[in-house]
């Protein structure tokens, strides 16, 4: 009867294998993760963009001790939240390498299952 109808392949998630499922990051996971690199990438773009803004705000301020302090204000903001993004990593790699013996432990989580 299954020559007739033929098999179905399961989608690579869920085929068999050892260790993590598949061998692919599957639910909570593998969404928290695709979360956090996209906050991480909105961060960086975002701080890309004030960096601009704030150079142009620079070139433009003229003699103006009050635009070109804002500009500097906004340049020095971007950089701290680069450096914290920056740090965060950092941690989690200590963190990581501290707890687990991995520094990409929590960065890239594992769920082994059967």
């Amino acid at each position: 009867m299954l020559d007739v109808i033929g098999g179905i392949t399961p989608p690579p998630p869920f085929q068999g294998g050892t260790g993590q499922y598949g061998g692919y990051q599957t639910g909570l996971i593998a969404f928290f993760n695709n979360i956090v690199r996209l906050l991480i990438v909105i961060g960086g773009i975002w701080a890309f963009i004030n960096l601009i803004l704030a150079g142009y705000g620079f070139l433009g301020a003229g003699d103006d001790p009050k635009k070109m302090e804002a500009a500097w204000q906004k340049i020095w903001q971007s950089m701290i939240g680069l450096l914290f993004i920056l740090g965060s990593f950092v941690l989690a790699a200590i963190f990581g390498y501290l707890l687990f013996g991995d520094p990409t432990a929590i960065l890239k989580p594992k769920i082994y299952g059967p």
